[in-house]
């Protein structure tokens, strides 16, 4: 076992959560390999083909992560793990938002269409092409 891979102990609470395994065809490659490879993928951020070989062919993990997440297996367990640790009491669900220190940087805020000046009392819609760049 590599460091950060799964303990004993949190591979059993989690293998539960994951959908059984298909009966028919060529028996898979082990989940908690794969899993572990996944993981590891994911903890470094690297990309997947520099997945250390321990965990099998980076094009297995590749397409069980895919696989995965288009069949919602991935909500599913983040659900099913939040609904239990909630029941523990290990998650609190306050949230504070302070929208006092937020700030749109100044080209955030959209192109520039018209500009509207204020000369001599009056209010006046200029439109202002930009510059071009080679002279006539």
């Amino acid at each position: 076992m590599a460091r950060g891979d799964l303990t004993d102990e949190q591979w059993v609470r989690l293998e539960a959560l994951f959908p059984a395994l298909p009966v028919m065809g060529r028996k898979p490659r082990d989940r908690r390999q794969v899993f572990d490879g996944i993981w590891w993928r994911a903890r470094t951020g690297s990309p997947w083909r520099d997945v250390p070989p321990r965990y099998g062919p980076w094009e297995t993990l590749y397409s069980v992560f895919r696989r995965w997440q288009n069949d919602g297996t991935w909500a599913r367990v983040l659900e099913k793990l939040q609904v239990k640790a909630d029941a523990a009491g290990h998650i609190e669900w306050d949230v504070s938002v302070d929208s006092t220190i937020c700030r749109v940087h100044q080209h955030a805020a959209g192109a520039r269409k018209r500009e509207t000046t204020i000369r001599a009392g009056r209010v006046r819609t200029v439109w202002r092409p930009s510059r071009p760049t080679t002279r006539a």
